[in-house]
């Protein structure tokens, strides 16, 4: 027999430490809501993965490289 849908759907996904307790959800207005602010997922997400339209770039590695802060 099948194994029904609602009992694979309870599981929840192994993900990264930064990413614990992250949920994703399109509204009936097919606006997206995340547990997560926008700013914080986009900068796990330069941290941490490739960005494949660039790597065919010569300054790839310069792009690459996070930008220091200066202090004032």
């Amino acid at each position: 027999m099948a194994k029904s849908e609602k009992s694979s759907s309870k599981k929840k996904p192994k993900v990264h430490k930064e990413l614990e307790g992250f949920e994703m959800s399109i509204n009936s207005f097919g606006e997206i809501n995340s547990s997560l602010d926008i700013e914080k997922l986009n900068a796990f997400l330069d941290k941490n993965v490739d960005d494949k339209k660039l790597a065919e770039r010569d300054d790839y590695e310069e792009i690459k490289k996070p930008k220091t802060k200066k202090k004032k």
